[in-house]
C-alpha cells in the first residue's frame, strides 16, 4: 500500500460520521422534546445535501480540482463538529451544523473515489476504491457505537449526546492537516458532468428507474439506521441491548458485506448479487414488521447483509448501459441519496401515529421495488471492476 493513499483512506473512514446522525436522533427528540419526524430532520439535512450539492460538487473538482475539493469537505466538517463539541446548541443551530456536515461529506464522497485513482499504483485502483468502501462502512459503524459509547464515559456524560463530537472534531482536523500535506498529481477529465446533461438522461425509463431505485435504497437504509434502535426499545429491550442489536448490528453487517462483496462477484454476476441482495433485504423489512424480538434480530442481520451491496450492483447495471455517459449517471446517483432526507420521514409520521413495528413496512416498500427492479433484463457477465458508493 503506497503511503499517498493512507490521508485518503483516513477520509473515506470519516465520510461514515455523517451516519450517526440518524441513531443520535433519538436522543436528540428525547432532548428537545420533538416528535418523531422533526427529530429525524437531522438525517434529513444530511442526506438532503446530497440532493442539492452533488452535480454542483462535480463542477466544482473540475474547476479547482479534486484535493482542494477534499479540503474544502474537511474544513466545513471540522465547522460543522465544533460548535456542538464546545456548546450545547439550540435546535436550530444544530440543524445548521449538520446541513454544514452534509455538505461537507457530499463533497468528500464527489471527490475521494477519483482522487483514489490518482494516488493509487498502476492497476492497485480498484482494489483500493473497494477497500475504501469498506473503510468507509467501519466509519459508519465506530460512529455509530462512539455515539452511545462516549455517552457512558465520566469524561463525557456530561455532554449526553454530544460525547463523541470532540473526537470527530480531532479525527476531521487530522485529515485535513493530511490531505493538505499531500502531493497528488490530479488526472484531467475531457467533459465534467454538467447538470443539464445529467438530467437529460432521466428521460431514459431505464435509467430513471435505476435512479429512483437508489432512491428507496438509501432512504431504506436510512430509516433502519434512524428507528431501530427505538424499535428495539419498543418490543422489550434495554439500551445497551437496543443499541448492539439495532444500529450498532445493522452497520456492522453492512461493513462485513461490502467487504464480502468483492469475493462474491469474483463467482457471481451482478445483477443475480442484486436479486440475491434485495430478497435478502426484503425478508429483513418483513421480519422487523412483527413486533417478534427473536424475529427482529433474524431481521437487522437480514437486511444487514442483503442492503450491503445494493449500490454497487445496481450502479454496476446501470452504467452497462451507456459507460460513455459514466460520470453523468454516477452524479445522478449522487442526487438520489436525497432519499435518505425523505423516505424516513415517511417512517417517523407512521412510527408518531402509533404503528412502531409496523412503520417497518416503508423499508420493505422500497424493497419489493427494488427486488421487482433486479428482476428486469438478463443476468450478465460480471464486470472487470465495479466503483462503489453509499450512505448512506
Amino acid at each position: 500500500m503506497r503511503m499517498q493513499t493512507l490521508p485518503i483512506f483516513l477520509t473515506f473512514l470519516l465520510m461514515g460520521v455523517a451516519d450517526a446522525m440518524g441513531p443520535m436522533s433519538d436522543a436528540v427528540k428525547n432532548q428537545y422534546q420533538l416528535s418523531n419526524v422533526v427529530a429525524t430532520l437531522l438525517s434529513f439535512f444530511v442526506f438532503i445535501a446530497f440532493a442539492v450539492f452533488s452535480v454542483p460538487g462535480g463542477l466544482l473538482a473540475s474547476r479547482i480540482g479534486k484535493k482542494k475539493l477534499l479540503l474544502l469537505g474537511l474544513g466545513l466538517n471540522v465547522l460543522a463538529l465544533l460548535v456542538p463539541s464546545v456548546t450545547a446548541p439550540g435546535f436550530g443551530v444544530l440543524l445548521a451544523c449538520i446541513f454544514v456536515l452534509g455538505i461537507g461529506t457530499t463533497f468528500l464522497q464527489v471527490a475521494g473515489n477519483p482522487i483514489m485513482r490518482d494516488v493509487s499504483a498502476e492497476g492497485n485502483y480498484s482494489r483500493n476504491l473497494s477497500f475504501a468502501q469498506g473503510i468507509k462502512g467501519i466509519g459508519s459503524t465506530a460512529s455509530t457505537y462512539l455515539v452511545t459509547a462516549f455517552a457512558s464515559i465520566a469524561l463525557f456524560k456530561g455532554m449526553g449526546w454530544r460525547g463523541s463530537f470532540p473526537l470527530f472534531f480531532i479525527l476531521m482536523a487530522v485529515a485535513f492537516v493530511a490531505v493538505a500535506l499531500l502531493k497528488v498529481h490530479e488526472t484531467k477529465v475531457d467533459k465534467p458532468p454538467g447538470l443539464g446533461g445529467s438530467l437529460a438522461l432521466l428521460d431514459q425509463p431505464v435509467f430513471f428507474f435505476a435512479v429512483l431505485g437508489i432512491f428507496l435504497y438509501v432512504g431504506a437504509e436510512a430509516s433502519m439506521g434512524r428507528f431501530l434502535f427505538p424499535s428495539m426499545k419498543d418490543i422489550g429491550m434495554d439500551e445497551n441491548t437496543a443499541s448492539k442489536f439495532g444500529p450498532a448490528l445493522f452497520f456492522l453487517l453492512l461493513t462485513i458485506g461490502r467487504l464480502l462483496g468483492g469475493v462474491v462477484l469474483m463467482v457471481m454476476s451482478p445483477r443475480t448479487c442484486f436479486r440475491l441482495s434485495a430478497a435478502l433485504g426484503l425478508l429483513g423489512g418483513l421480519a422487523l414488521m412483527t413486533g417478534s424480538r427473536p424475529l427482529a434480530v433474524a431481521g437487522v442481520f437480514a437486511a444487514g447483509l442483503g442492503f450491503a451491496n445494493i449500490w454497487p450492483m445496481l450502479f454496476s447495471i446501470t452504467v452497462e448501459e451507456k459507460p460513455e455517459r459514466a460520470n453523468e449517471l454516477s452524479g445522478l446517483m449522487c442526487m438520489a441519496i436525497s432519499g435518505g432526507a425523505l423516505v424516513p420521514l415517511l417512517m417517523g409520521k407512521l412510527v408518531d401515529l402509533g404503528f412502531k413495528s409496523m412503520s417497518f413496512v416503508v423499508p420493505a416498500a422500497c424493497f419489493v421495488y427494488l427486488l421487482l427492479l433486479s428482476l428486469k433484463g438478463k443476468t450478465a457477465a460480471r464486470p472487470a471492476s465495479v466503483p462503489t458508493a453509499t450512505n448512506a
